[in-house]
């Protein structure tokens, strides 16, 4: 196998070798090629680091202002795409370090001070991951306020609700597009509280064992707007468990986004035929010129099985893994970027498809006569008016079911006498009961679906999200 000529006194830690790293070698342990996107927050934390390094004076302030210089230069080069990443200088520390020292010579090489890349690309990595958890949640708002804004315009537009995918109750349109604003509520106060447990700094921890130079954590902590350094250094380096959370986090979300775009694909199938998809989400066949097929959401429903692999990766890095840093880590980055794009463009295309589709209010009603959804306010009936106990009422009209199966009709178009037949306790008020606009209007109950409580909870949900 060829070897590579060139010496490792190019790298910054090649003093205590005499051979040069194989060139199989020095690609499969470069990260640059996807931790670049680190390269704000290296620079962010860089610019805190020298800061404090010349406060403590431990550096001199003239070479914190040539420094600070240089990192702002590279960030201005990085931005223009004019700064040339190289594989053999493996990261973005070292290729933003090596650039630095080009454009400033002596002071460069004192940035490193006082810090490893051990606490340095976990401090990259928390300030990465607090951004994103902002962007996300930007998102989140969003999807929520066109579900309120659907919620509103559809609050007492009346249609099946389903339990086992079988007509169970009536309920408003509104009420259900209201559910689903509840899930992605918690969703984003998972995230608030992940970001919380995330934001301790740990630059100053370095290698794991802290440093002897009298710098000042606190100082850098307030500087990258952390709540407070981290307490102990072996932990800082070694520990991802706020990536696992930040990832569990999106794949509740992916999982909430994954239900809401099957019921979309349900409803725009002709056998429901409730919504129509906007031409802007959907596609056509190669062979079928009929086709208009949901791929939005089939891809949105299918991103899921993405985001949980990703999360068992994550997890599967760190099972076994000792104290304290282990290049194992470095395999966290790609999983954690993956998870976040894609989770930001399902709910990007989430919102389009939510906000474009059209209702079909008339088709909704008419699933409503299909699966005798009134039968148990029937039940409710007889055990309020008329004395049954719950379990003979539920009888009752389960029988009452069966005879409007064996007629094909609905419960609503049965006689009085047919229902007396069944049971003779039965009076003419219960076929008032029966009536789908006066099963919704009499579900009152506190969070429950009838239109005045869906206006009201309309109302306290744009007071707590939006």
């Amino acid at each position: 196998m060829r070897r590579n000529k060139k010496n490792n006194k190019s790298k910054i830690w090649g003093g205590r070798f005499t051979s040069p790293t194989d060139k199989v070698m020095v690609i499969f342990n470069a990260s640059i090629d996807f931790d670049k996107k680190l390269y704000l927050q290296d620079i962010e934390g860089s610019l805190a680091h020298a800061e404090m390094l010349a406060k403590q004076k431990i550096i001199l302030k003239k070479d914190f202002i040539e420094i600070k210089s240089g990192l702002l230069k590279i960030k201005k080069e990085i931005e223009n795409n004019t700064f040339k990443f190289k594989t053999e200088l493996e990261d973005i520390h070292m290729n933003i370090e090596s650039r630095l020292i080009e454009i400033v010579g002596e002071a460069g090489k004192k940035l490193h001070t006082a810090r490893s890349r051990n606490d340095q690309v976990v401090t990259d990595l928390k300030m990465w991951i607090r951004t994103e958890i902002d962007k996300i949640n930007y998102l989140i708002k969003q999807v929520q306020e066109i579900l309120i804004i659907q919620a509103e315009n559809n609050y007492d537009v009346l249609m099946p609700g389903y339990t086992h995918l079988q007509v169970a109750q009536p309920i408003s349109l509104g009420h259900h597009f209201l559910a689903y604003v509840e899930m992605f509520g918690r969703d984003s106060s998972r995230l608030i509280d992940c970001r919380k447990r995330l934001n301790e700094c740990p630059l100053g921890a370095a290698a794991l064992a802290g440093t002897s130079y009298p710098i000042d954590r606190n100082f850098v902590s307030k500087k990258l707007r952390f709540d407070c350094p981290t307490r102990n250094s072996i932990d800082s380096v070694s520990s991802r468990d706020f990536a696992v959370e930040y990832l569990s986090c999106l794949c509740m979300i992916s999982t909430n986004i994954s239900r809401i775009s099957e019921e979309l694909i349900l409803w725009s199938t002709e056998r429901f035929n409730f919504i129509k998809l906007d031409e802007k989400y959907t596609t056509g066949s190669s062979i079928m010129p009929q086709k208009r097929n949901p791929d939005a959401a089939e891809l949105a429903r299918g991103k899921f099985s993405r985001v949980m692999g990703n999360l068992i990766n994550l997890m599967s890095i760190f099972k076994g893994l000792p104290l304290a840093y282990s290049k194992d880590l470095q395999e966290d980055k790609e999983p954690i970027f993956d998870s976040s794009k894609t989770i930001k463009q399902c709910l990007i295309n989430l919102a389009g498809m939510l906000e474009t589709s059209k209702i079909n209010k008339i088709e909704m009603f008419k699933a409503l006569n299909k699966g005798y959804p009134t039968a148990t306010d029937l039940a409710d009936y007889l055990v309020t008016n008329l004395n049954f106990t719950f379990r003979d009422a539920h009888e009752i009209t389960g029988k009452i079911v069966l005879l409007a199966e064996k007629k094909e009709c609905s419960l609503e178009e049965l006689t009085i006498d047919e229902l007396k037949k069944i049971d003779n306790k039965i009076d003419s008020k219960a076929l008032n009961v029966l009536s789908i606009n006066s099963s919704i209007s009499k579900k009152n109950s506190f969070g429950g679906t009838s239109p005045r409580l869906v206006k009201k909870a309309i109302s306290d949900a744009k007071k707590r999200y939006l």
